[in-house]
């Protein structure tokens, strides 16, 4: 597999080796075929300048790029329940989370579901498989209600043409994602609950993957507990530590992280 390639394919395909039936979900948000009757098409509407001005890649574009894409790029209001991506799928779209939190899984044959990864504002997702065209080899649902853009597959692959600067974002993000599946590899193996939720916190607080963050993630501990695979009584006791540690700070409607280092190596500390 080239470098260039790297994405979750990989590393879901190994998780997921078991995993070869496919159910026939019906396509996304965004794509063309879809029924101008859904409810998420009809919310799709051009983005906002303060919404654009959120789009990190925007800000790298020359004015002529910067243009086809602002009219390429469209925004809708997900609610849990909705599916941005399914399963099975092909690519469509290249999405990005404007506000709110999405979660990406994958449903196995015995019909359990995996969860990989959250994804907080300011992230974008889905570049490999937008890369190579491919079917979506994962889930993402929004956890809470939810501003996600979408820019068309084939303005992306025109971006990856023209445009010096976008290719050095989608390189970054695919290096970046590279090494955050990595991580969640070594994640699954983990026994200590805390050092699953100290790890999988500095994930979610990655400033190139994730540059909409900041200091403070909008979480809750039952949406958490979602992402980490643990109940929401054991996350709590894991947020409980790491806030004694000094780690963090549990603040109204969400966690501020006062020491990302320290989160990223908690087996030092706990």
């Amino acid at each position: 597999m080239t470098w260039y390639g790297c994405d979750y394919s990989a590393i879901i395909d190994a998780k997921l080796s078991f995993q070869r039936q496919l159910d026939n979900f019906s396509i996304g948000v965004f794509p063309s075929t879809m029924s101008t009757d859904s409810p998420l098409h009809q919310r799709r509407r051009p983005l906002t300048a303060q919404e654009l001005d959120n789009i990190p890649w925007l800000h790298v574009l020359l004015p002529d790029e910067r243009e086809r894409a602002v009219d390429d790029l469209r925004i809708t209001e997900a609610q849990p329940g909705d599916f941005i991506c399914r399963m099975g799928r092909p690519v469509t779209y290249w999405f990005g989370v404007v506000d709110g939190l999405l979660k990406m899984s994958a449903d196995t044959a015995q019909g359990q579901t995996m969860t990989f990864t959250g994804v907080p504002p300011g992230g974008w997702f889905g570049e490999g498989t937008a890369l190579k065209r491919e079917f979506y080899r994962y889930n993402i649902q929004p956890l809470r209600k939810s501003l996600v853009a979408g820019l068309h597959v084939d303005t992306f692959h025109w971006l990856l043409d023209h445009s010096i600067g976008f290719n050095r974002f989608v390189m970054n993000q695919l290096n970046e994602r590279l090494g955050q599946f990595i991580a969640a590899r070594e994640i699954d193996r983990l026994n200590n609950p805390d050092v699953r939720v100290a790890l999988s916190l500095a994930s979610l607080f990655n400033p190139v993957l994730y540059p909409g963050v900041g200091e403070v993630l909008r979480i809750t501990q039952q949406e958490l507990a979602y992402l980490v695979g643990l109940s929401r009584q054991r996350v709590n006791e894991a947020l409980a530590t790491l806030a004694a540690q000094g780690t963090i700070r549990i603040e109204y409607g969400g966690l501020r992280v006062l020491d990302l280092q320290a989160l990223r190596t908690p087996l030092s500390a706990l």
